[in-house]
């Protein structure tokens, strides 16, 4: 008998144990009535120290106990969601889905087409060697038919994936949009979780800056739809163009750049020497690792052009950048910062991120250009750029800024009838106010005044009272919630 069998023999005789105490140690909250249920396993008899029980841990989800009563082992399950994902309440839903409603009108604004991708995707999709931390943060395992699978931490690859597989069959350019579900087991901070929706807008098919403006524009439109100001959010800009021209200077070889990427994304993470040593463990001189940091401090063109040229194609196209942001209206939210530079190996020029300008959150949205991520599929270059835009860190902005909507259950119609006999009456009332489009909450079974507390809960608009003596005549009692008016109303008249 194998050891697998042995191991499932023996845990189901350890479940049929009675008269037993307790099988784990319970944590001071795991019987808390609004935080675990319990589910049963029927007892019998094996002895109780025959079992290696688990110990209470904060990933320990499952915990047993005895029901002192009947004899049955008990599982208390923890009704927390796993560490770093959420729980959506009705209140929860309606801020959400207010947030998706302001992502869809303005990519319609600026006429992009939804898509959608699976949350599933294979692991070869994000397995690049770069030494990119998304990497090392992928929730990836492997399905029942042996295949490497991963929930998908970024939406970019599943777009490169669906258009290189529709092939010629498109035509460029594209104007695409999506709002998913990531996944990356991360360290968690303040608006930054293990699953998150994301916002990206991509645009395929056009090399020219224009693509940027456009996709910068509409991150500012968002921010201005929501009510938050320039004075709140900056946006950085810079290039991966300019940080490439660095490297030239200094004769660093090309296959070193992606990595040289990588860790000057962590400029701000992690101290300056840090950055200098890990620079030169990969190869990168001490002059040039100097040259780099120098750089990455400028703030201006001026100072870029004195060390690079004005006629580098990186200083340009971020000099073509912000002329255009003239033209559109957001130059007051944009900044030269030759620093960012994004942590994904795939951007090819210019790159963007948002900030809040207090500095209490990590970076709201981000993106850029990634003409060479279709080849490293094994696709054709393809022009492309896009950027991402997370729900947390913008509800956390709104909170602090006080800026989150009311958005309170609203109803247009209860419909209750004041008596049993009733109850079909009212039910034909409730489904003919349906078909003719109005939100109606059908009550049975309450005191009247809970009904009259419950409608101002809801926000209703009226409340409809279906009794005797009205019904007889063809009517019903009408209320209107906001005058406080009542009055008969023929039942054909209802609506």
């Amino acid at each position: 008998m194998s050891a697998v069998v042995v191991q499932c023999l023996h845990h189901l005789l350890i479940c049929r144990r009675p008269h037993i105490s307790a099988i784990s140690t319970l944590s001071s909250h795991s019987l808390h009535p609004r935080r675990n249920f319990c589910t049963r396993r029927f007892a019998s008899s094996v002895p109780f120290h025959s079992h290696k029980h688990s110990t209470s841990t904060q990933d320990n989800i499952v915990q047993h106990i005895t029901n002192e009563n009947d004899g049955e082992v008990m599982e208390a399950i923890d009704t927390n969601p796993p560490r770093g994902t959420r729980d959506f309440t009705p209140e929860d839903m309606r801020l959400r889905s207010w947030l998706f409603q302001n992502f869809r009108e303005v990519s319609r604004l600026l006429s992009f087409e939804e898509v959608d991708f699976p949350v599933l995707e294979s692991e070869a999709l994000f397995i690049r060697k770069a030494g990119e931390e998304i990497t090392q943060q992928l929730y990836n395992f492997e399905d029942k038919g042996g295949r490497r699978v991963v929930l998908r931490p970024e939406i970019t690859p599943s777009l490169a994936r669906l258009i290189m597989k529709q092939g010629k069959s498109l035509s460029l350019p594209l104007k695409w949009y999506t709002i998913g579900q990531c996944w990356r087991y991360e360290r968690m901070t303040r608006g930054r979780r293990r699953e998150h929706y994301q916002w990206n807008m991509d645009i395929i098919g056009i090399s020219k800056v224009r693509a940027e403006a456009e996709l910068i524009y509409a991150a500012v439109l968002l921010f201005e739809r929501l009510g938050i100001t320039a004075s709140d959010v900056g946006i950085r800009v810079s290039s991966r163009k300019v940080l490439q021209a660095v490297l030239e200077k200094y004769s660093i070889p090309q296959h070193l750049f992606t990595k040289v990427c990588v860790i000057v994304d962590k400029l701000n993470k992690i101290p300056i020497d840090e950055i200098q040593n890990e620079l030169i463990s990969v190869g990168v001189s001490l002059g040039a690792v100097k040259g780099i940091i120098e750089v990455l401090s400028l703030k201006s063109f001026p100072e870029l052009e004195a060390i690079l040229g004005s006629d580098k194609e990186g200083v340009a196209d971020l000099k073509k950048l912000f002329f255009f942001a003239e033209d559109y209206g957001f130059s007051q939210w944009i900044q030269l910062d030759v620093s960012v530079v994004r942590g994904l190996a795939y951007y090819t020029g210019i790159v963007f991120e948002a900030f809040d300008r207090d500095g209490k959150l990590r970076a709201i949205c981000g993106g850029g250009r990634y003409d060479k991520l279709f080849s490293m599929f094994g696709g054709d270059d393809t022009p492309a750029c896009g950027f991402g835009f997370g729900d947390a860190v913008i509800i956390e902005l709104l909170k602090d800024k006080g800026l989150l909507p009311n958005l309170s259950h609203k109803v247009d119609d209860i419909v209750f009838p004041l008596d049993g006999e009733l109850e079909g009456p009212a039910s034909r009332i409730a489904s003919a106010l349906r078909r003719n489009g109005r939100s109606v909450d059908l009550i049975e079974d309450k005191r009247l005044k809970w009904v009259f507390k419950h409608a101002e809960r809801i926000g209703a608009n009226r409340l409809i009272l279906v009794g005797n003596s009205e019904w007889q005549q063809g009517m019903v009692r009408v209320k209107d919630l906001s005058t406080r008016e009542e009055s008969n109303v023929k039942i054909e008249e209802l609506c």
